[in-house]
């Protein structure tokens, strides 16, 4: 058995629950669907940042 297998094999649905409920108490109804919306731009910038960093090393690889 592996170390991930075990990890997973303990996070059931009432952790999950709990998880949840934590998220709520500390930041609130309100204020969840602006940290997702945070969290998504967060991603999309990275995404746009490798891919230009792919294209400025393919373009650098060319030039030699």
């Amino acid at each position: 058995m592996n170390l991930l297998t075990i990890f997973l094999g303990m996070i059931g649905p009432w952790q999950i629950a709990i998880v949840v409920a934590l998220v709520l108490l500390l930041f609130g109804g309100r204020k969840i669907p602006e940290l997702m919306r945070g969290l998504g731009t967060g991603i999309k910038e990275f995404k746009d940042a490798t891919k230009n960093d792919d294209d400025t090393t393919d373009k650098v690889e060319d030039k030699k």
